[in-house]
């Protein structure tokens, strides 16, 4: 089934699966989704992830994180920039809740957090932020 939205789909799979107390989910693969993985397993929101290139479609396998008291690492996760209204930020980004969650923003430098772009000066397109 096509979807119009890659990123939201990304989004989604990854709450639903911690909701579900789910310790993988897969994901089709992009090399955007491939990069955003990367930036959650370095900032602690996932375990792991790992690019399955054996089936007829590559995916992602996203190994989810859970605290020792059994709640998701990732308490919310929610997208921004929209197909139908794209959201873009030059480099006066605002911190989300103070710093206590990240804004996830694509630019001409890749995939970065709010804070990495405030430090290198740079704008771009605001994915998703998370908590």
């Amino acid at each position: 089934m096509p979807v119009t939205d890659s990123i939201a789909d990304y989004i989604t799979r990854i709450r639903n699966a911690g909701n579900a107390h789910n310790t993988t989910t897969d994901i089709p693969y992009s090399k955007l989704k491939e990069n955003i993985s990367k930036l959650l397993v370095e900032k602690g929101y996932i375990k792991n992830f790992t690019v399955i290139t054996s089936e007829q479609f590559p995916f992602i396998r996203v190994e989810l994180k859970y605290s020792d008291d059994g709640s998701p690492s990732i308490k919310e996760i929610t997208r921004v920039s929209k197909p139908g209204r794209r959201v873009y930020n030059g480099k006066d980004l605002k911190k989300y809740l103070g710093g206590l969650g990240l804004f996830i923003v694509s630019t001409s430098k890749g995939v970065i957090t709010d804070k990495e772009a405030r430090e290198q000066g740079v704008g771009g397109e605001v994915l998703f932020r998370i908590l």
